[in-house]
C-alpha cells in the first residue's frame, strides 16, 4: 500500500511538490515566529546582563528601566555622589557603575559615566562591549559613540561634536563652549548602547558647570576638565581632585558579589536615609516590560497559525479536486479486491506523507534559514538565535500541524470510501 502511495504520487509530482512546498513554509513560518519570539523575549531580557541591581532617584521601576537603560522619557531625578560611594562601599557590592543622563546630539541620547562602563556592561548572555575602532575615552574632552550613531551621522574617530541640553530631537540650548573628540565607535549589539554617546563623568560634569574661557579649570588650548584628574576607570573609585557636592548622577549599574544578597541589598537602597532612592532588579523589571508588548507577539503568532491554515487547506483542496479525476484509478483497485478500507487508507496516507514530508522539509528550511541569517540578525538587530535543537514547545507545534494534516486527510479518504465501484465504471458525459 505504501508502494502504490508512493508511485500514486510520483504521478502526480508536480501538484504534489507544490503541496508539500506549501506545508513546508507554512511548518518553517510557524516554528520560525516560536523561535524568534523566544529568543527576542530572551534577548530582550538580557538587553543588560550581569547588572544584578540598578538604583536611581525614587520613582516606578518601569519608568528607572526605561530612563536608565533604554534611555527613553525624561531621566529620573539625579542623585547625589554619596549616595553611589555608599552603594559602591557595601560588602555586597563588586562593582557599581555610574552614569548622568539628560543631554544628546542630534537626537542620540549622551550618557556620561566611566570607563569601568565598558569593562561591566554586559548584554545577549554575557557578551561584553568591544570597539571597532579607536579607544575608550581619556579625558574629559572624549566621547566614545555607538554604531547606529556612526553610521547615521557618518562620524568616525578623531570627529568633533557639540552635545545640546535636553533630550529631544530639536534643542535649542548646545554646548558650543564645550566640543568633544570622538575616540572610539563600538561593535554592533542590537541595544540602545548602539544609539548612545558616552562620554566621561567629568566632561559630563564640566559641560553642565558652565566652564567657559578663563573660567577655573578650562585651558582654551586643551579643552575643559582640567581641574579633575582621570576619568574614574575603576567602578569603585572616587575621582581625585573632584568636589562631591558639585557631582550629580541619574543612576547606578551595580553587580553584586553573590546573587543571593540582591534583596538584602534593595532593602538597604529603598530604605536609604540620606535619600529617597529605589533599587529595582533588571531581569524582573525586563519581564515586566515585556508582558506589556504581548499583545503584538501573539498577533504574530496568530498570522503564522492562519497561514499553517491556508497551506492545509490549500492540500485538501488539491486532494479533493484530484479525486474527480481519480475515480476510475479507485474502481480498478477496488475490481481488483482493494476494499473501501483499503482506499480510504491509500488516500489518507498520500496526505500524511505530504504532511510529514513537507514539516520535515519545512524544518530543514528553517535552519538552513536561521544559519544564513543568524549573522545578520546579530549585527543589525542584535537578536542572537541559538542553533539549537527544537524545544519541547516548538516540537508540540510541529506535532500539531502533523496531527491537523492527518485529520485533512481522512476527508478525501472518506469521500473515496463512499464512492461505489459503479461510480468509476460509470462513463461520465
Amino acid at each position: 500500500m505504501v508502494g502504490l502511495a508512493l508511485k500514486s504520487l510520483r504521478n502526480r509530482r508536480f501538484t504534489a511538490g507544490l503541496t508539500m512546498l506549501s506545508i513546508a513554509l507554512s511548518a518553517a513560518l510557524l516554528i520560525g515566529v516560536e523561535r524568534l519570539r523566544h529568543e527576542s523575549q530572551r534577548s530582550f531580557a538580557s538587553t543588560i546582563s550581569g547588572t544584578d541591581l540598578i538604583v536611581g532617584a525614587r520613582s516606578g521601576p518601569v519608568h528607572l528601566l526605561l530612563s536608565s537603560v533604554f534611555h527613553i522619557g525624561s531621566p529620573t531625578n539625579a542623585i547625589s555622589w554619596d549616595s553611589y560611594e555608599t552603594v559602591a562601599a557595601l560588602p555586597a557590592t563588586a562593582w557599581a557603575v555610574p552614569i548622568s543622563l539628560g543631554d544628546s546630539h542630534r537626537g542620540f541620547p549622551v550618557v556620561g559615566t566611566t570607563a569601568a562602563y565598558f569593562e561591566h556592561y554586559r548584554y545577549a548572555r554575557g557578551r561584553g562591549l568591544t570597539l571597532g575602532e579607536g579607544r575608550i575615552f581619556g579625558s574629559a574632552d572624549e566621547a566614545v559613540i555607538g554604531v547606529e550613531v556612526a553610521r547615521a551621522l557618518g562620524y568616525r574617530s578623531g570627529r568633533s561634536m557639540v552635545l545640546s541640553h535636553g533630550t529631544g530631537d530639536v534643542s535649542f540650548q548646545r554646548h558650543e563652549e564645550a566640543p568633544f573628540r570622538v575616540t572610539a565607535v563600538l561593535q554592533p549589539t542590537g541595544t540602545p548602547v548602539d544609539r548612545t554617546v558616552f562620554v566621561s563623568l567629568e566632561g559630563f560634569d564640566a559641560m553642565h558647570a558652565g566652564m567657559r574661557q578663563g573660567a577655573a579649570g578650562y585651558d582654551p588650548l586643551r579643552g575643559f576638565g582640567t581641574r579633575r584628574s582621570g576619568a574614574g576607570g575603576a567602578g569603585h573609585a572616587g575621582r581625585g581632585g573632584q568636589e562631591k557636592a558639585a557631582v550629580a548622577i541619574t543612576a547606578i549599574l551595580v553587580g553584586l558579589k553573590s546573587r543571593a544578597a540582591a534583596l538584602q541589598v534593595q532593602r538597604f537602597v529603598n530604605e536609604y536615609a540620606g535619600e529617597p532612592l529605589a533599587a529595582i532588579l533588571p531581569a524582573a523589571t525586563l519581564l515586566e516590560l515585556w508582558s506589556v508588548t504581548r499583545v503584538a507577539e501573539r498577533a504574530l503568532l496568530t498570522i503564522a497559525v492562519f497561514v499553517v491554515a491556508v497551506g492545509l487547506i490549500g492540500m485538501l483542496t488539491t486532494l479533493l479536486t484530484k479525486l474527480e479525476e481519480r475515480r476510475r484509478e479507485m474502481a480498478i483497485l477496488r475490481s481488483v479486491g482493494a476494499g473501501p478500507l483499503h482506499v480510504m487508507a491509500l488516500v489518507a496516507g498520500e496526505a500524511v506523507f505530504l504532511t510529514v514530508a513537507g514539516a520535515s522539509l519545512g524544518v530543514v528550511l528553517l535552519y538552513a534559514l536561521l544559519l544564513l541569517g543568524a549573522p545578520a540578525l546579530q549585527a543589525h538587530f542584535g537578536l542572537f538565535v541559538e542553533i539549537a535543537w527544537p524545544s519541547g514547545r516548538e516540537l508540540g507545534i510541529l506535532g500539531l500541524v502533523l496531527g491537523l494534516g492527518c485529520l485533512v486527510g481522512l476527508v478525501p479518504g472518506y469521500r473515496i470510501y463512499r464512492f461505489t465501484l459503479a461510480d468509476g465504471m460509470t462513463v461520465r458525459l
